[in-house]
């Protein structure tokens, strides 16, 4: 039920977001602080201010997933709201659909076996 009430019921998204797919933090500083303030935290569910915490690196799409221990279609759901908020920047794969990059397909399982 909970990830259902994350999502609102959505199992779509808006954004490309292959398990390989990288995302990072926007936030701009005044926002910062007043996440750390709490005025914003309240305004902001718990998980969506736990992505951007861990998107203050570059990580994967299956490496929130796999840390945040969410199923990887709600983490997709709440990276698209959260992107569409201009939270955090997607970064495609520089591929194009149907042919991965090698390296970074091994980079990716090598990061997942670290967890």
């Amino acid at each position: 039920v909970r990830p259902y009430s994350l999502t609102g019921g959505r199992t779509r998204f808006g954004h490309v977001l292959l398990v390989e797919t990288f995302v990072a933090a926007l936030e701009a500083p005044e926002e910062r602080r007043e996440l750390e303030n709490g005025s914003l935290s309240t305004r902001v569910m718990p998980e969506m201010r736990a992505i951007v915490e861990l998107c203050r690196r570059m990580r994967t799409v299956a490496e929130i997933a796999a840390l945040l221990k969410m199923p990887l279609g709600v983490v997709r759901v709440l990276l698209s709201d959260l992107a569409d908020q201009g939270k955090i920047r997607v970064y495609g794969t520089g591929h194009g659909p149907g042919q991965p990059d090698r390296a970074l397909l091994e980079r990716v399982l090598s990061g997942l076996r670290r967890l």
